[in-house]
């Protein structure tokens, strides 16, 4: 399974809605220095396959700047979709066309995840903020009472009903492609593509992913882009030097001796800056700009043609006349903020609370280095063994061999936490009735002489034999050898403050809570919040070491005793 086409479709949507909505980004598009920029962040961003993407414009956008320019293709009634365009068919792969209005940042596994567990033959993508990692979502009743909360650690997706608009992301089996072209391409109005599918028995989902949205119809998102991606570009740059120079790239430039320009600068042709100005980036100007004496600007763009009074201040906005778009009205400029949820990097889902350590401290090198080196030697030593101990829990007890349970390790990432069985099948089921015997306070469940527990399952208990398996967890880099016990997000959930402290690390086979607790009737969950909070504070080898040596005495005792 694989993409092997990605179609980023830039539409003319003018006439379907507000008469300025699609006007901003032709602009951009259709005027240098902006339709390179652009362009080049569609092609850079938007795409889910390194090769073959193709920019698709419409043909009445066809200016002499843009025209030569590879992987470019124009179009008049239909998104042009045809065999040169998506190459030699493999099969169930797939073919995306990408909405090129919006810049998506979203985690491309998760959406190959999606793409290989379904079974339709077009699936929309939207891309949703709110579905994002490090949001929470807050559950409450009409009278605004609390009925829970969940924090996402990692991105979500969720099923959600197809509507009539353009997804972001369109993805088409490229088995069925040809069923859904009419003229060599794709209907444009997407209800009309919808119709084809169904009467055509195609299978048509939709989902929300988790991502970050850019709307470059806007200036919201204009801003935000070329405060992300101005850097990142190749482009003439400016850095707080003077300037005296007229014609110096074949063109009217003309700026000031006095005029000082900083940062991170994007010059169009033909530009007259006056005496005084000052230019901060990032900041994109365009052709045949010009900006009066004593003028300032910061981080804005600047369409062609306008002008600058003298002494204006021009700040975090987009400023244009539409005069490079023949019969388009003016829109009217403000002052904007940026999208603070956009992601210009790899797809990034660290929430910034966790507590992080130097790459090569003892806490993110030299402790994952000793855990493995720890779990080879345990599970070496144990594989004479653990045979006898699978194959009495098998012999003693029916259901799996091991138990593998669902907890949130390293930054609330998501992994099986694998142990020997010790309990009936069904344990789980049976707790909600035993909940009246709970002798736990907080979210944790205990229960002196637990009915659930099978005679082996005692044993291996009683003596954490149970636990071996959990050095496989180490070894993958799911959970340390030290560390806190690895919780479920049920648990987590009802502890806020605290969860992200104990989230910083890995979780641990053995850890301070499980060495230090008292067992005191209501202040034990008081204690693993302690503990835990405390150790992640503390952490250092000489605490490992200390940990482990008195894990080893109570492992010993404990096996004494059941003899």
């Amino acid at each position: 399974m694989g993409i092997i086409r990605n179609l980023i479709v830039l539409r003319d949507t003018s006439k379907q809605q507000a008469k300025d909505s699609s006007d901003l980004l032709r602009l951009m598009v259709c005027n240098e220095p902006f339709g390179s920029f652009v362009l080049d962040c569609l092609n850079d961003t938007a795409g889910f396959c390194k090769t073959g993407r193709t920019i698709a414009i419409p043909q009445e956008w066809a200016v002499p700047d843009i025209k030569s320019r590879p992987g470019i293709v124009y179009y008049t009634e239909t998104v042009p979709i045809c065999s040169k365009h998506i190459g030699p068919v493999r099969e169930n792969s797939w073919v995306v066309v990408s909405d090129g209005r919006f810049l998506t940042s979203v985690d491309n596994q998760q959406i190959r995840e999606i793409l290989a567990d379904s079974q339709a033959d077009v699936i929309a993508i939207n891309i949703v903020a709110q579905l994002r990692a490090s949001y929470e979502k807050v559950l409450t009743t009409s009278q605004n009472e609390l009925v829970g909360f969940r924090l996402f650690y990692e991105d979500a997706a969720q099923p959600f009903p197809v509507t009539d608009d353009w997804p972001h992301h369109l993805f088409l089996r490229a088995g069925v492609l040809s069923r859904l072209l009419m003229e060599g391409g794709l209907p444009l109005a997407f209800d009309k593509l919808l119709d084809l599918c169904y009467s055509k028995s195609l299978a048509v989902h939709s989902a929300n992913v988790g991502g970050s949205v850019l709307d470059l119809t806007t200036e919201n998102g204009l801003l935000k882009l070329v405060q992300c991606r101005l850097g990142s570009i190749a482009m003439l740059s400016h850095h707080c030097v003077n300037h005296s120079r007229s014609n110096d790239n074949g063109d009217d430039t003309a700026i000031a001796d006095s005029a000082r320009l900083f940062g991170k600068i994007l010059l169009g042709k033909g530009i007259n800056i006056g005496e005084n100005a000052i230019i901060v980036g990032p900041t994109m100007v365009g052709n045949d700009v010009k900006i009066g004496r004593d003028a300032v600007i910061r981080a804005s763009v600047i369409g062609p043609g306008v002008s600058v009074q003298a002494g204006e201040l021009i700040e975090e906005r987009v400023l244009t006349n539409l005069q490079a778009v023949p019969n388009r009205p003016a829109i009217k400029t403000r002052r904007v903020n940026a999208d603070p949820m956009w992601n210009d990097a790899q797809h990034n889902t660290s929430r910034g609370n966790f507590r992080e350590w130097p790459k090569f401290s003892y806490a993110r090198f030299i402790k994952r280095v000793l855990d493995i080196l720890t779990s080879v030697i345990v599970l070496i030593l144990f594989a004479p063994v653990l045979p006898v101990i699978m194959l009495v829990i098998k012999l003693t007890s029916p259901g799996p061999v091991f138990f593998k349970d669902a907890r949130q390790g390293l930054h609330g990432k998501v992994f099986k936490c694998l142990k020997f069985r010790t309990m009936q099948v069904g344990a789980d089921r049976m707790q909600e009735r035993l909940r009246i015997l709970n002798q736990a306070d907080g979210p944790q469940f205990m229960v002196t002489d637990d009915p659930r527990l099978s005679a082996v399952g005692r044993f291996l208990r009683e003596t954490y034999i149970d636990e071996i398996p959990q050095f496989v967890n180490v070894l993958l880099g799911q959970m340390s050898v030290v560390g806190p016990r690895p919780s479920p997000e049920s648990e987590n959930r009802l502890c806020p403050f605290w969860r992200d402290a104990r989230l910083s690390v890995r979780p641990g086979i053995t850890g301070l809570w499980q060495m230090c607790r008292t067992r005191q009737p209501m202040k034990d969950f008081q204690e693993w919040i302690h503990y835990d909070i405390k150790y992640v504070r503390d952490l250092s080898l000489k605490l490992d070491l200390w940990i482990c040596w008195q894990t080893a005495k109570k492992m010993v005792a404990k096996f004494v005793s059941q003899f």
